[in-house]
């Protein structure tokens, strides 16, 4: 979850009305020659000797690696007396619950550059780590650090969101300590144009899940799973999760959307520099002023975007779509995820060619194939076919997308290089997760201490 980079400004304009909310949304809209492509990836540190996680405090520590982004121009984010990220040129560091370390990239035009992005902050992060003996994980959930064993990092919503997980969902902790992801973040040009980008995001969500899959490992051994960190959002927190199956209904739009968000239960508000307990009240009594927490109040605009920014459904929409269904994994994957989506959503043809693929599918049969995929990954049933067929159409819609935006390296290279890896998983039939359980249970001999040599950044 990116960190808010200003606290709320007390003398903002109060919302009036719903009507404002939706032009919030609406106003994310852009021309096609205004659309850029964002890139967020978390990434678990631990001590290289030890294989312990990175603690906050000391020597080796999160901290220090927070303070060690200043000289390469990044401001810090303060919470209290404890640093907890960093801001540079429209991007962020900030942290998540168990320490995962996140970069939430700048909107930019092409994958080139997000990946140049990438490529430069992994190697900030080499640079300020190597000498504390630290290293990062590339995997989409910790492997061996049972949640006891994993560190809460000083930030306050966080332990607001720890105690109200624990109320609404068995693994709503599991995904807040111990997972990882990567995410892609576009824009759209109208709310027609969300509309059709929302629904063929949401159906094809599974299809990346099942590329992506890197979270096969759990307690330091197998979990069953391709990709626990998926399965693990099935049961984290019914209200904010899932396949929003509204999104598909006739008449969909940012009001709709509104009406879904005004119905989630809070977390918090932000006063002062504070986090204040709101978990399971309403934003509708705040914004008529009967919010128990701040009687008579009524909410600024950041407040509105505080609360969408805590609903996790497998699209999210802000002004603008949030991609949610990968696992995180190494640096080449980060890159392949958003050229994925940018191929397909980017190009009105490959979006019109992805649209035709799905529109059939039932509310039933998209969350049957969701439902399977987190453990049968591309051999996942949808109707007469499976995940695998389905990705390879993908890819192949996405492809020609990429081909079309034409977008160019200084080698004169278009954006397509990006998803070679993935095209490569299509035709053998085997994900990242696939590949890992066959060293586990061949060269690693189940020792899980290979991983984190092998599966690192």
């Amino acid at each position: 979850m990116t960190t808010p980079t200003r606290d709320i400004d007390e003398s903002a304009p109060r919302i009036r009305n719903k009507r404002e909310l939706v032009e919030r949304l609406a106003g994310g809209s852009k021309p096609a020659s205004q659309w850029r492509i964002g890139t967020e990836h978390e990434k678990f540190g631990f001590i290289e000797k030890t294989l312990r996680p990175l603690p906050y405090d000391g020597p080796a520590s999160v901290r220090k690696l927070l303070e060690g982004f200043e000289k390469f121009g990044w401001s810090p984010i303060i919470e209290g007396d404890h640093i907890i990220g960093g801001k540079k040129d429209g991007a962020s560091l900030s942290l998540e619950p168990g320490g995962q370390f996140e970069l939430s990239g700048a909107p930019l035009e092409t994958i080139h550059e997000t990946c140049k992005e990438i490529s430069d902050h992994l190697r900030e992060t080499r640079s300020i780590a190597e000498p504390m003996g630290v290293e990062f994980l590339a995997l989409g959930f910790s492997p061996i650090w049972s949640l006891e064993e994993t560190p809460m990092m000083p930030k306050g919503r966080y332990g607001i969101m720890k105690a109200y997980m624990e109320r609404v969902g068995r693994l709503g902790r599991q995904m807040m300590f111990r997972s990882c992801t990567v995410q892609s973040n576009l824009d759209f040009g109208s709310e027609a144009d969300m509309v059709k980008k929302m629904r063929v995001s949401l159906a094809l969500q599974p299809i990346a899940t099942a590329l992506f899959a890197n979270s096969p490992f759990a307690e330091n051994r197998t979990n069953g799973y391709q990709s626990y960190r998926s399965h693990v959002w099935t049961d984290t927190d019914p209200d904010r999760t899932g396949m929003l199956p509204f999104a598909f209904e006739e008449g969909f739009g940012f009001e709709q959307y509104v009406d879904y968000a005004l119905d989630v239960p809070m977390y918090f508000v932000r006063r002062d520099g504070k986090y204040l307990d709101c978990s399971g009240l309403s934003f509708r009594d705040f914004m008529a002023g009967k919010l128990p927490t701040l009687p008579g109040e009524k909410p600024a605009m950041d407040d509105f975007d505080d609360h969408i920014s805590t609903i996790f459904p497998e699209v999210r929409l802000k002004t603008f779509l949030e991609m949610r269904g990968a696992d995180a994994g190494p640096q080449t994957k980060l890159c392949a995820l958003s050229a994925f989506w940018a191929g397909i959503l980017y190009d009105q043809v490959a979006l019109d060619s992805a649209w035709e693929l799905v529109k059939g599918w039932t509310t039933a049969e998209r969350q049957a194939l969701r439902s399977a995929v987190p453990m049968l990954g591309l051999k996942a049933p949808i109707r007469n076919t499976t995940a695998h067929k389905v990705a390879k159409d993908v890819l192949a819609i996405a492809h020609r997308g990429l081909s079309r935006r034409n977008k160019l390296n200084g080698s004169g290279e278009n954006e397509t290089i990006f998803i070679t890896e993935l095209q490569e998983i299509a035709e053998s039939g085997l994900n990242p997760a696939e590949r890992l359980l066959e060293k586990y249970h061949g060269p690693w001999k189940r020792d899980l201490r290979h991983a984190f040599k092998e599966v690192r950044f």
